[in-house]
Parts: C-alpha cells; sequence; structure tokens
C-alpha cells in the first residue's frame, strides 16, 4: 500500500520463528516491511543508527527480542515514531525476562508492548496496520474486512458446537 513501510528489527537471528508471524499478515494486508537483525546490547552503534534514521524509511518500528530486551526501548528513545515492542518466549524465564524489560520503560519513553512470542507477533503486525490505516482508508477497509472475517469464524464455530451439542 503506498509508500507505507514497517521496520522489524530482531535483537537475534533465532527471533525470526517468532516475527515469521508478523510479517506474514503485513503482506496479507499489502505493507511492506524490512526486517533487520540488531542488537541493543552488541551492535549498540548500529541500532543508534537505525533508530535515528527510522522516520526516513518507516512508520513504525516493531521491535522484537529476548531476555534482557533492551531493544525497542533503545529505539523509542531515538526516534519519533510508534515502537511496537514484541517480548520474545525464553528458555530460562518463558519471556517474562522479555515482557518486563520491554514493557516497564520510563516515562517519556513509550513503547507499545504486547504479549510474548507468536501472538504478540501478530498482534504487533495488526497494531502496525491499524497505526498507518488512519491515513490509508483502502488499508482502514481491509483491516475492518479482517476484523468481519474474525467475527464470521466464531459464528461458524459456534454454529458447529451448537451441531455437535445437539448430536449427543
Amino acid at each position: 500500500m503506498a509508500n507505507k513501510k514497517i521496520g522489524i528489527v530482531i535483537g537475534s537471528d533465532s527471533d525470526l520463528i517468532t516475527m515469521k508471524e508478523a510479517v506474514q499478515i503485513l503482506r496479507e494486508f499489502e505493507v511492506d516491511c524490512d526486517v533487520h537483525v540488531i542488537s541493543a546490547h552488541r551492535s549498540p552503534e548500529i541500532v543508534h543508527t537505525f533508530a535515528v534514521e527510522a522516520e526516513k524509511k518507516y512508520e513504525v518500528v516493531i521491535a522484537a527480542a529476548g531476555g534482557a530486551a533492551h531493544l525497542a526501548g533503545v529505539i523509542a528513545s531515538l526516534t519519533p515514531i510508534p515502537v511496537i515492542g514484541v517480548p520474545i518466549q525464553t528458555s530460562g524465564l518463558g519471556g517474562l525476562d522479555s515482557l518486563l524489560s520491554t514493557v516497564q520503560m520510563p516515562a517519556g519513553i513509550p513503547v507499545a508492548t504486547l504479549g510474548i512470542g507468536k501472538s504478540g507477533a501478530v498482534n504487533a503486525a495488526l497494531l502496525a496496520v491499524q497505526i498507518i490505516s488512519t491515513s490509508e482508508p483502502k488499508l482502514r477497509q481491509k483491516f475492518v474486512q479482517y476484523k468481519k472475517k474474525l467475527a464470521d469464524e466464531v459464528v461458524k464455530k459456534d454454529k458447529a458446537v451448537q451441531a455437535e451439542l445437539g448430536s449427543l
């Protein structure tokens, strides 16, 4: 759609397993995105450059990281565009460490933090679509249709459950 683009950054290449979900959603909505591996701790200069230049290229940044997940916060501190954080599930603490590192930002540095893992990745992409759809009526209509499809699926599942229960 138009020239709207989403920047997705992941703290490690292993985070791509989770963030492919976000890429699929953005493709479904025909929203372009770039995906880059950058680390707040291992490549801080690259993160700094990415963040200060982000508004030239992107409408929204989605940042996913695990453990001491400071990637979204660092980017949010350096750019005026919206930053959405996705905490990645970890083996040690199940992603709670990532969630707390992403969500507990100081006043003045907002990061829209979503759920841990794949549902967070999906919702991050959908939130990014909603944000850019405020200035794109065609994209907004696609989003409305997406929500209607979700509701229609619930109705269909309800009918199936009622039919199964009726046959007992």
